[in-house]
């Protein structure tokens, strides 16, 4: 809350596989942790208007320059050598498999959803 209004939060879901995605938003939706976050599906994330960024390679590649704020991206790929040199350049902090668990990712998006609340805090 800043002057007495709150401020919505906002988690940019960039995945190509409509299947998990939309598993993903209605996990996200049940989980109590970002029940004052509002949880998009985009095309094209926008790290300036978001807090929190969950992509997947095709939307990194969509991505110009460096990241404003790594940590406050999930990136989700395949366990290629040539993925995760990628997310290491990018300084991204959160990189999981495709093939994982969903628990996995929603523990690596809160994970950042908390690294986004220390950075405005």
């Amino acid at each position: 809350m800043q002057n007495g209004f709150t401020v919505s939060r906002k988690i940019q879901l960039a995945l190509s596989d409509s299947s998990y995605r939309e598993t993903l938003l209605s996990a996200l939706a049940k989980d109590r942790s970002f029940r004052n976050w509002k949880v998009e599906p985009v095309r094209d994330p926008e790290p300036g208007k978001a807090d929190v960024l969950v992509i997947d390679a095709a939307a990194l590649d969509r991505l110009a320059g460096p990241l404003p704020n790594p940590e406050r991206v999930v990136l989700i790929t395949t366990n290629e050598p040539r993925q995760l040199a990628r997310a290491w350049k990018a300084r991204i902090q959160s990189v999981i498999y495709e093939r994982e668990a969903l628990s996995i990712a929603m523990l690596a998006i809160l994970a950042a959803r908390d690294r986004a609340l220390k950075c405005t805090a």
